[in-house]
């Protein structure tokens, strides 16, 4: 939103610094770090409330845990939502087919991980949502995601495996595309699933993770980089430099609430 600015740097020349996108995605970081640090009180007090006895706690874990996280709400993944959300629409250019994919595909993948939650906490069991109705939908949304990346590129680079370093060592794949995408995608969640378990150890790496692909957005989304570092130009991926520093400040923000003594767990 901030970006359309820009616009009326004739009249106002400070405008044109919405124009720069390392400017933007050092807003979108603050924005999303502010928006979890201003508003996860109000959500673990709501959470709280809501959840009473919180978030049922697995009887094959460490025995200390039946102590010391009985009571603690879960669904504080609600706070890095907001905050992604929030900064990636006041800061990103919204008329960049890569940002809205990558923004719906997150929500909709948090929408699985709420209604899993809700399970638990109305079930009180640590069961949730069946694993094969979750995997069907990460797929399902995945495979959604994939037809429209082939639609916002042409469909020979999207279609196109580049390896980092060899600016020419391309791998078609073809009709393994959408597969190879989906696959990545539904992965790349339930990896942060499976590493999920202790305060703080999850959001962790999914912000150093974030932050790498910031860069990875940002270069291969300048021409000039992209030439210098010999990887292939993608017309419009550097705006999801934005949706990614939007992730790396609303980790941060969450990680306040959820370094241990944990107040609130991601969900």
């Amino acid at each position: 939103m901030f970006y359309y600015l820009a616009q009326f740097s004739d009249q106002f020349a400070v405008l044109n610094v919405f124009r720069y996108l390392t400017f933007r995605a050092g807003g979108s970081v603050l924005t999303a770090m502010l928006v979890a640090f201003i508003f996860g009180p109000a959500i673990i007090r709501w959470l709280k409330n809501k959840q009473g006895r919180g978030q049922p706690i697995r009887s094959d874990g460490p025995q200390s845990h039946l102590l010391t996280k009985q009571g603690t709400p879960t669904m504080g993944g609600v706070m890095i939502l907001l905050g992604i959300g929030v900064s990636t629409l006041l800061w990103a250019d919204l008329s960049n087919s890569y940002v809205w994919i990558a923004l719906i595909v997150t929500m909709s993948f948090g929408l699985i991980g709420f209604i899993d939650d809700y399970l638990k906490l109305t079930k009180r069991s640590s069961g949730g949502l069946p694993g094969r109705v979750k995997l069907i939908g990460e797929v399902v949304i995945s495979v959604v995601a994939s037809y429209f990346i082939i639609d916002a590129s042409s469909p020979e680079l999207a279609k196109t495996l580049a390896v980092p370093l060899f600016k020419n060592m391309l791998i078609g794949l073809g009709v393994f595309y959408v597969p190879f995408a989906a696959f990545i995608m539904v992965g790349t969640s339930n990896a942060v699933n499976l590493t999920d378990g202790l305060d703080g150890l999850a959001i962790v790496p999914v912000m150093i993770a974030a932050a790498v692909f910031t860069l990875i957005a940002y270069v291969t989304g300048n021409s000039v980089f992209a030439n210098y570092l010999q990887i292939h130009y993608v017309v419009g991926a550097g705006e999801l430099a934005v949706f990614c520093a939007g992730v790396i400040g609303a980790g941060l923000g969450f990680l306040w609430f959820n370094a241990p003594p944990a107040m609130v767990f991601m969900g």
